[in-house]
């Protein structure tokens, strides 16, 4: 999923955010990591006010916990965080795309039709990172189009977990069945089966979730 990039009228406090944030999912920070608030402020030079506010902003969304005489600590994103994870977006993906197909307009439903051949072509061209990229842009879209702010606003917090989970289970071989089941997906939302939608975004969810809970239990017996 592609992070949104700060510009001029981003805040200072938002863009150290976004970097500390980008770091962790990105695995820059691994799971781990201490961060030490004096440390990052020199990096990038700012003062330590925005930092701390940025670190307990990702504390409060589950990236960072304080630990005695540790500070700061990159939490891990194991099996469990990705059960709990599956289990929320299962049915509010479900939901989404059960009102994207009963709102999305013609407008819409060709931006959405845009993502997907971007995606294609990076799957192809055996861009895995990009496809992922694209494929989490597409999640995204499908909840803006559901036309409902209150599901938006629940969705946001899980985007950077969802992007994080993403950058840790990605095979290469995932490329071409993400594609074709987003693909699947779109054509319900443009022929306006609002049931067929929602069974094919439900079912998408437990598919990816099958095998990126193999992958983090296979990473986690070998960790110990």
């Amino acid at each position: 999923m592609t992070a949104p990039r700060p510009d001029a009228r981003t805040s200072l406090r938002e863009q150290v955010y976004v970097q500390l944030r980008e770091r962790i999912i990105e695995a820059e920070y691994p799971a781990g990591t201490r961060l030490v608030e004096r440390e990052i402020a020199d990096e990038l030079r700012v003062s330590r006010v925005p930092v701390r506010e940025a670190m307990q902003r990702l504390e409060s969304e589950g990236f960072l916990s304080v630990q005695p005489r540790r500070g700061a600590v990159v939490t891990e994103f194991g099996p469990e965080d990705a059960t709990h994870l599956f289990a929320v977006r299962e049915n509010l993906e479900g939901l989404a795309a059960r009102l994207a197909a009963r709102h999305a307009s013609p407008e819409a439903l060709r931006e959405l039709e845009e993502l997907l051949a971007r995606a294609r072509r990076a799957a192809e061209s055996g861009r895995l990172r990009e496809a992922v990229s694209f494929n989490a842009d597409f999640h995204r879209a499908v909840v803006e189009l559901s036309g409902n702010p209150l599901l938006m606003d629940l969705m946001a917090p899980l985007d950077s977990r969802l992007r994080r989970l993403f950058r840790l289970t990605s095979e290469q071989s995932d490329g071409e069945p993400m594609c074709g089941a987003h693909e699947q997906l779109y054509e319900a939302v443009r022929d306006r089966d609002e049931d067929g939608a929602e069974s094919l975004a439900r079912a998408h969810v437990v598919a990816t979730r099958t095998s990126a809970l193999r992958l983090l239990k296979e990473r986690w017996s070998q960790a110990g």
